[in-house]
């Protein structure tokens, strides 16, 4: 078996890529990032795409792979880790990292031919990783939110990776049927928050409407962005998508897509929220409002999304990350985890340790949260 390093996403072998499955592991999604320049030798993530052929030249597996100089996008934090490096007079930029650009969701990270078993190849790929960092001058390698089967594999066959734990919030559906089925699991405080809520964005005369991605047209699109690109001017930040990346999806993968838009009064559109899908769960990814209306961030991107999935039997709500508000609205607490490789072995101890103390608090995070769950009591 042999490595290559390719740089565009059209490189990885098309039969590599997953059918079906979560939208952000799609060749259409990946190839729409590079298209509108978000992530390619445009941008600020700069493949450097591992791929495995046999003796023959088939391609066997691919591992989508970004140089980067910065950690934006990412969502899980190594700030505190660059600090130490400067403090100590060694580069931290550039790393290397493996994640679903921009999209703090969990699932495979490593494109596989059928059959093929990951830990049959991840020794081949990683040694594709260290060489790269060499050659770049690296000071590590960074796989996000990896699914539980890429964590056991990897772990497996390289020892040398440290584990990092996370937190976010997801919503189940326990046969609720409806919407008052889910109110009525929850306990009575929380039931009467939300339906005070719901009620305070009825009385201001708005309604929410969904169009799935089919349906959506340019204007569409460009009220979305506009939505969209106010999330992030309010706070002083650049968004990192742009008109041309959702026009493409919207083509390229429309049965993945629905948009929920709030329509006030007068009936013009206020606000919008994307959603993705797969075959049982539900992704809430962005949103954004030209208004300030109370509430209305809950009804757009938690209440509409629980009622949608309920309504098209999906049996998850992912609605993004971080966000305790989740919590007292149904949503569980769920460990994530991230896998790191740091060149220094000095550094990889500390961050093997540090990573050891860090697990103790987010699972001691993640009883409490589990414990503060609004719904109803069992009987005793």
């Amino acid at each position: 078996m042999t490595i290559r390093i390719v740089q565009h996403i059209q490189d990885i072998p098309a039969a590599l890529w997953p059918q079906g499955g979560s939208p952000f592991m799609q060749r259409a999604f990946w190839q729409a990032l590079e298209d509108s320049a978000a992530i390619g030798p445009q941008s600020t993530w700069l493949g450097q795409h591992v791929v495995l052929d046999d003796a023959q030249g088939q391609a066997l597996a691919a591992l989508p792979l970004f140089a980067k100089s910065h950690n934006r996008g990412e969502y899980v934090f190594d700030h505190a880790w660059a600090d130490a490096y400067a403090r100590h007079g060694l580069n931290y930029y550039p790393r290397l990292v493996t994640s679903a650009p921009f999209t703090p969701v969990t699932g495979q990270r490593v494109l596989l031919v059928t059959g093929l078993a990951l830990v049959d190849v991840w020794p081949q790929l990683f040694a594709g990783v260290q060489q790269i960092a060499a050659q770049l001058g690296a000071s590590s390698w960074h796989g996000l939110f990896v699914d539980e089967q890429t964590r056991q594999a990897l772990l497996a066959s390289t020892p040398q990776l440290a584990e990092r734990m996370g937190c976010q919030f997801l919503w189940q559906d326990q046969n609720y049927g409806s919407f008052d089925g889910y109110l009525a699991a929850l306990n009575a405080k929380r039931r009467k928050n939300i339906k005070t809520e719901r009620a305070k964005v009825a009385a201001q005369g708005i309604r929410c409407v969904w169009k799935q991605g089919a349906a959506l047209t340019s204007e569409d699109w460009q009220f979305f962005k506009r939505c969209y690109e106010m999330t992030y001017m309010v706070r002083g930040q650049r968004p990192y998508l742009n008109q041309a990346f959702f026009e493409q999806i919207g083509r390229d993968m429309p049965d993945s897509l629905a948009l929920a838009m709030a329509i006030d009064a007068d009936d013009q559109p206020i606000a919008a929220a994307l959603f993705f899908q797969d075959e049982q769960t539900l992704y809430g990814r962005y949103w954004g409002a030209l208004a300030e209306v109370d509430c209305l961030h809950f009804e757009l991107c938690y209440y509409q999304g629980i009622e949608y999935a309920l309504s098209r039997g999906l049996q998850y709500f992912d609605p993004g990350t971080q966000g305790e508000h989740k919590l007292i609205r149904g949503f569980a607490p769920v460990l994530t985890h991230s896998l790191h490789w740091l060149a220094e072995p000095a550094f990889m101890a500390a961050i093997e340790d540090y990573v050891a103390r860090e697990k103790i608090g987010v699972q001691g995070y993640f009883e409490s949260a589990m414990q503060a769950l609004p719904f109803k009591k069992a009987d005793c």
